[in-house]
């Protein structure tokens, strides 16, 4: 799932990069509050905003008036050093989803944003399951019929991506956003690539191709596929 990070401290920034990349998350980062509602008005598809409330110029407060006055549901998930009730209440009453104070462990960050995005996605469990694959985001597992299956950090998240939106045609361009973010030098065929290898070491019928347009992972079979 693609994460929007906004904080301005590039230590901090870094650090919650670097423990959110082994969990499958595509984080992009941003420092200044203005680039990232520009990127939020846009049509860049993020699951959920990490939001620092202590942004220079345009403050994470302002920023997070301006995504619910348009309207935009995101998860947010506010990081503040301002421990007093108050700020705590203003930041929810603004449409935080949640909040988290400095400092924080790693840990709790990870449960929550899981929380958070399955709290948006309507789900009671972050389990997801279709057609015998159980894919389990708190874990990083996945199985076919009970048997573990190996995948690549980008093929979790590919495969994340179409499972949590099963019947749903993707376009590749819409995945390489997903499963890249902003990263540079993304072969033109990453995502074929990537399907090819999710196709084989599940089963080929999974993940159905729609010429023309892109991919879609149908919840039920088709023509008797298994």
């Amino acid at each position: 799932m693609r994460i929007l990070l906004v904080e301005d401290d590039p230590s901090l920034a870094s650090g919650i990069r670097l423990a959110l990349k082994p969990e499958h998350y595509t984080v992009d980062h941003l420092a200044d509050g203005a680039q990232a509602l520009s990127a939020l008005q846009g049509d860049e598809p993020f699951a959920a905003v990490i939001l620092d409330l202590g942004l220079p110029g345009l403050d994470g407060m302002r920023v997070l008036e301006a995504i619910r006055r348009h309207g935009n549901p995101l998860p947010v998930l506010v990081l503040t050093a301002r421990d007093a009730v108050d700020d705590r209440i203003a930041s929810l009453d603004a449409g935080a989803d949640d909040y988290l104070i400095k400092p924080f462990e790693v840990a709790e960050l990870k449960a929550r944003l899981r929380a958070l995005l399955r709290r948006s996605q309507g789900q009671a469990s972050p389990v997801l399951e279709c057609r015998g694959i159980r894919l389990d985001p708190a874990t990083l597992g996945v199985s076919r019929h009970g048997e573990a299956v190996r995948l690549s950090r980008r093929e979790f998240a590919l495969l994340q991506e179409l499972m949590g939106h099963p019947g749903r045609v993707f376009t590749r361009d819409t995945l390489t956003r997903r499963v890249y973010g902003w990263e540079e030098d993304v072969e033109s065929n990453a995502i074929e690539v990537h399907i090819h290898h999710l196709r084989r070491k599940l089963f080929p019928e999974l993940i159905r191709t729609v010429r023309g347009i892109g991919y879609v992972l149908d919840p039920a079979p088709r023509d008797g596929a298994p």
